[in-house]
């Protein structure tokens, strides 16, 4: 028997173990708030969940319309979409998405969105085990895609979408972005295979077929790339020369929503401004 002097060592051994090891952390509610992150075991509210507005994301009108149009018939429990948003870097994919869960939220739906990293594939059927616990829609955002060979993830993510024993329910839709059309490199051996070579690009094309809405977002023209900074400029009281902003373009090789954003920054700096 020990006294209050000298524990029981066993019990300092346990409390040692339990500061060692904390009970895990408890599952986020999964319906409040409006952004949440998905480590691969837990879903984490996204407390400074705060998206551009859609007004700023300038030269996508088209995507604009159809992806706001998609996620507002998710919100309100109509049929809808998968989505990939392909194309080239910069160009407002992931700003996008963010971007129309916050006007939607902004009009009182009950949408929510779950970032979801692309190395936790195999990990969703878990989160979609969770979420089919409520009737709320949920946008799974899976951000930049890319499948090198010998990769699983392209099956993975098939059988997510459509057929596999994991599939995402009625109410969540994927929303994956990548910088490449069809997801998986088609490399030009492929088409000099003497064998079969359709069959072959027809398996690589299965995975964005299992996308409802593929929305293509190209490199930024010179009057694009031009109208991004000035809607920027204008928000945040700036003036800019238009031939300093191409030649900050041309220094960096290309156009692009990310780039002219750069630019915005640097006028701020240069003008002894914050950016709130």
């Amino acid at each position: 028997m020990s006294d209050g002097s000298n524990p029981d060592p066993l019990l300092r051994i346990a409390d040692a173990l339990e500061r060692l090891s904390p009970a895990p952390e408890k599952q986020k509610d999964i319906h409040s708030g409006t952004a949440f992150h998905w480590d691969g075991a837990a879903a984490h509210a996204i407390d400074n969940f705060m998206p551009l507005s859609l007004d700023l994301l300038t030269g996508i009108d088209d995507q604009k319309a159809r992806l706001l149009e998609n996620s507002e018939r998710l919100a309100n429990g109509h049929a809808a979409h998968d989505v990939l948003l392909w194309g080239s870097r910069g160009m407002g994919k992931s700003a996008l998405i963010k971007s129309v869960v916050g006007v939607l939220s902004h009009r009182g739906h009950n949408l929510a969105i779950v970032e979801a990293a692309a190395d936790q594939l195999k990990s969703l059927p878990e989160l979609f085990a969770l979420l089919s616990q409520t009737d709320r829609p949920f946008i799974l955002f899976v951000d930049d895609i890319g499948f090198d060979e010998n990769n699983a993830a392209p099956r993975l993510l098939r059988s997510l979408l459509e057929g596999g024993a994991a599939q995402r329910p009625a109410n969540v839709r994927l929303y994956v972005t990548s910088n490449r059309r069809h997801i998986v490199p088609r490399q030009m051996a492929e088409q000099d295979d003497p064998v079969n070579p359709r069959d072959v690009l027809d398996d690589k094309l299965a995975l964005s077929d299992r996308f409802g809405v593929r929305l293509g977002f190209h490199a930024a023209s010179q009057d694009d790339y031009l109208a991004m900074i000035e809607k920027y400029a204008q928000v945040h009281g700036l003036a800019f020369d238009p031939a300093d902003a191409l030649l900050w373009s041309k220094q960096r090789g290309s156009r692009s929503g990310r780039i002219a954003w750069q630019y915005v920054v640097e006028l701020c700096g240069r003008a002894g401004k914050k950016l709130d």
